[in-house]
């Protein structure tokens, strides 16, 4: 937990899952500098907030928890946010319900008077989602964004002045930028290239040739990457009923091959982001018969999944939380696969050789099965004993 001192006063904040050994901060210099100049302590008039105030990006809730008195809806991709935005309310003991929370998949509200934007890491995803606020914009509407200098670019400034209007942005303060908007009473029309599919290599199996379907801000949205291509190149090739758990989806190719292979498999696509599992939904939907067992969830990894319910868990585990590298999500995800696996039950994991995944899964499952390797990847297999 850490302290964040707003002019609306002080917040003890936490990411979610709440973890006393992370260090990582639920809040940075970025979130401290809109909040700034929202309550016009930088030099400059507060910001009338008395209209419908749209939060876009809110990472862990910070922006929505502090302005929380002003009713904000806010707007996330990511199941782990929305769940640190409740648990951040309630700890500053703000009504519960002071804060709308819809995801990307939602529909925006119908008008916009403030729009506060955390510029994700994800450019594509910004894209999309000015595209689908800006019909909720008007002339008056009061447009900022926020983000380290690290995640403002020229591509960025440019995304905002082609969908929404006129662009500027500040001086740097810690590391920190704000963007400023002036809505254009007659954008130009342009039309939102997301989703986007295209078509997946050879030789990668039950999938090669076919169409993979992507919703901004998926993983790898845009090609193949690398790794799961070499996942897909050595896949369990298990037959009869199993359950199988494709964990952290991202668009679902891994998913989506694995059911092409064994049709009697009963898949459940799992991810944080509502995103990709729309992705994984859409790629699944598309190359599998429509009544093909299968369950598509936006959740925290296993949780929910019974436990000794799973015969094969599939898993290309994220290294990177934002801007942060760390293991963790790697850990719990493991552990989690551990726990809802049969005994004789399988994870098969694909992961940069340089991460270690074969030491973290000796430690969870007592085992570890080097399945295949190449300079870059590797593929491992660890059984519930």
């Amino acid at each position: 937990m850490n302290r964040f001192t707003t002019p609306w006063g002080e917040l003890d904040l936490t990411r979610f899952p709440e973890d006393p050994r992370d260090q990582l901060r639920a809040w940075d210099a970025a979130d401290d500098y809109l909040l700034r100049h929202l309550a016009g302590t930088d030099d400059g008039p507060p910001t009338d907030l008395t209209g419908t105030v749209v939060v876009v990006g809110d990472r862990w809730g910070a922006l929505a928890t502090a302005l929380a008195a002003h009713r904000p809806v806010q707007i996330s991709d990511s199941h782990l946010g929305q769940q640190a935005t409740r648990a951040n309310l309630r700890r500053s003991g703000a009504d519960p319900d002071a804060v709308r929370l819809l995801s990307t998949r939602d529909e925006v509200p119908g008008r916009i008077d403030v729009l506060l934007v955390r510029v994700p890491k994800s450019l594509a995803l910004l894209e999309d989602q000015l595209h689908r606020l800006a019909p909720a914009v008007h002339p008056g509407t009061v447009v900022v964004g926020t983000g380290m200098v690290t995640e403002i670019h020229t591509s960025t400034l440019n995304l905002f002045e082609r969908i929404l209007g006129p662009t500027r942005t500040s001086l740097a303060v810690r590391k920190a930028r704000l963007i400023h908007c002036t809505p254009d009473p007659k954008p130009a029309p342009t039309a939102n290239p997301w989703p986007h599919s295209y078509p997946l290599p050879a030789g990668i199996g039950p999938l090669s040739g076919r169409t993979v379907t992507n919703h901004a801000g998926t993983f790898c949205a845009e090609r193949l990457d690398i790794g799961t291509r070499f996942f897909l190149q050595h896949l369990p090739q298990h037959r009869g009923p199993l359950d199988v758990v494709d964990l952290g989806c991202g668009n679902g190719v891994v998913g989506t091959a694995a059911a092409l292979a064994n049709p009697e498999a009963r898949l459940l696509f799992v991810d944080e982001s509502h995103q990709a599992v729309a992705s994984a939904e859409a790629t699944f939907r598309a190359n599998t018969d429509s009544v093909a067992a299968a369950e598509f969830r936006v959740g925290d990894g296993l949780s929910g999944v019974a436990r000794g319910s799973v015969d094969v868990v599939l898993n290309n585990p994220p290294f990177h939380s934002h801007q942060a590298t760390t293991d963790s999500t790697a850990r719990r995800m493991f552990l989690g696969a551990r726990d809802v696996l049969r005994p004789g039950g399988e994870l098969w994991v694909v992961g940069n050789r340089h991460l270690g995944y074969h030491v973290k899964l000796r430690r969870v499952f007592g085992n570890c099965e080097v399945v295949a390797s190449n300079p870059k990847f590797v593929v491992l297999r660890a059984v519930r004993t």
